[in-house]
């Protein structure tokens, strides 16, 4: 039995259809703020692996509140993959681009310098090294835009927004790889068949959407593939100031993920999937 943090991220509903007889692990039942109660509920449960698709996630707020921040996307994760240890099972873990500082243009590789710009990334960041730490079985997979057809993302908020408007400006400097959580899903469980039978296969993996893209031209395909009459206008991230800053170079070399039998995703075809479940294709 595999045992998941979270029920109704993105990820959790995705893996829910792929793996309804996973053990799903809502706040309810596993408080990301107690690490010590989600690794008793790890060594309880006694699980043949542990996905975590929980994590503290609003970049913005992560400023004002970097402890609850560290604790849930840092100290949880770590203490998880203790329990993981104990038990000597896979642990799959989701962390994140923003570890990284986007400089340059380059594709990150997985062993690259890390060096968030924010709290959020910064939590990230911890809760990487405290599940490697551990010294257990696990993938960390960092991923980035992650988008479906439920909860709060990119997709849905650009055709909540043609709904009204006709004409939007979007940064059009930060350039990234939209990935599908289904798609995320399915590598997640990849992961662990894979860690399973060949424990040695564990470390940091990159995981993102293919092609690369600016958020401006992916909302472009949206309101193409979705028969919307929205004109982007382009404009600098300079110009859309956030409390926490966004790597402008999300580009993820994502090659090593193969070593788990896993392949990159095509996000126009994640892309097309998830307008379709949403009824709004044309």
């Amino acid at each position: 039995m595999i045992l998941v943090f979270s029920k109704t991220c993105q990820v959790a509903v995705e893996l829910a259809k792929r793996a309804p007889e996973a053990q799903f692990l809502g706040r309810d039942a596993a408080d990301l703020s107690d690490p010590d109660a989600c690794a008793k509920a790890i060594l309880a449960a006694r699980p043949t692996a542990v996905i975590n698709a929980a994590a503290y996630t609003a970049v913005d707020k992560a400023e004002e509140e970097k402890e609850i921040a560290s604790c849930i996307n840092g100290r949880a994760p770590g203490a998880m993959a203790e329990a993981c240890a104990t038990l000597n099972i896979p642990f799959v873990h989701i962390s994140t681009d923003y570890v990284f500082d986007g400089a340059g243009q380059a594709p990150f590789s997985p062993d690259a310098t890390t060096a968030p710009l924010g709290a959020y990334g910064r939590s990230k960041l911890v809760g990487e090294q405290a599940v490697a730490a551990a010294g257990g079985i696990f993938a960390i997979l960092r991923t980035s835009w992650v988008f479906s057809a439920h909860g709060r993302n990119c997709v849905k908020t650009m055709l909540c927004l043609s709904e009204t408007r006709d004409r939007l400006t979007i940064v059009n400097d930060q350039v990234g790889g939209p990935t599908a959580a289904a798609s995320i899903a399915a590598a997640c469980l990849q992961a662990v068949v894979a860690l399973q039978a060949r424990p040695e296969a564990k470390g940091i993996y990159h995981f993102a959407g293919s092609p690369d893209v600016s958020w401006a031209d992916f909302a472009r395909e949206i309101f193409a593939v979705s028969g919307r009459p929205v004109d982007v206008v382009d404009i600098p991230s300079s110009e859309f100031s956030t409390p926490g800053k966004r790597p402008v170079n999300s580009r993820l070399d994502c090659t090593n993920p193969s070593a788990l039998g896993i392949t990159q995703p095509d996000w126009h075809a994640d892309l097309d999937e998830v307008l379709t479940d949403l009824g709004v294709s044309k």
